[in-house]
């Protein structure tokens, strides 16, 4: 429902199933936008109101008023305290509710992603299902996913700070060196999309991006096999040189 002028041009394009990061977005947005213009309205209404030129009544001075003073300081609070609560469904979604298998355990990730000064480096379990064994699949900057399926991404950094960010996803995770963390997705649009490191990296941090497709099964499987066996091909070429 386009409910907002600029809906659909403010953020990059959403792809993925959950909106509640819009919807939280756009609620602050519209709670801080009413109280900014609420404020403006009445700072200029006091400028005119008490415009020395047009008021010759003397100045008094005044200590002002302990029960505004208490209400300025309580009412934000209180907002505060109702947003830290309202955000709760977004944050459990984002970060703590992780897809789980139809036996309750929870589901492994599709890919290991790695941030290393400049580039992601992807990896892809094998026919064993495991990292880090010989049939795992090496690629860098391009990430493919299936498409309407729960997407469960592994992240890890080799040297320093990096973010590992998704606009068009959603998702925005820093990468910290010795801490292996998880996020997770559910696409529900083909297309290719941006990468990004969101975390200043060193000098070449502009240049650290890459491309996530999103396709459908089938295709995810086709590409998988192919780059699998293109790599089996380098591997055996590169034995043979040597």
């Amino acid at each position: 429902m386009d409910w907002y002028p600029l809906e659909g041009h403010w953020f990059p394009e959403r792809v993925v199933e959950d909106g509640n990061i819009d919807h939280l977005f756009y609620f602050i947005l519209w709670l801080t936008g009413i109280v900014f213009i609420a404020t403006g309205i009445l700072l200029f209404w006091f400028l005119w109101k008490y415009d020395a030129a047009k008021n010759d009544q003397p100045v008094v001075f005044t200590h002002g008023s302990h029960y505004l003073e208490v209400m300025w300081s309580v009412v934000p609070a209180i907002i505060l305290l109702f947003l830290a609560i309202y955000q709760m469904d977004a944050w459990a979604g984002a970060r703590m509710e992780r897809p789980v298998l139809a036996n309750g355990q929870p589901k492994p990730p599709i890919a290991r992603v790695t941030g290393r000064q400049f580039e992601w480096k992807m990896q892809y379990p094998g026919e064993d299902q495991k990292f880090d064994t010989p049939d795992d699949l090496y690629v860098t900057n391009v990430l493919h996913v299936p498409r309407d399926e729960e997407v469960v991404l592994e992240i890890e950094s080799e040297d320093v700070l990096h973010s590992f960010f998704l606009p068009n996803f959603r998702v925005k995770q820093d990468v910290v060196p010795g801490m292996k963390q998880f996020i997770w997705f559910k696409p529900i649009k083909d297309g290719s999309y941006d990468i990004v490191c969101a975390e200043l990296c060193g000098w070449g941090h502009y240049k650290m991006k890459g491309q996530i497709t999103v396709q459908s099964r089938n295709d995810f499987d086709v590409w998988l096999k192919k780059t699998y066996d293109e790599q089996e091909l380098s591997e055996f070429s590169l034995a043979e040189a040597e």
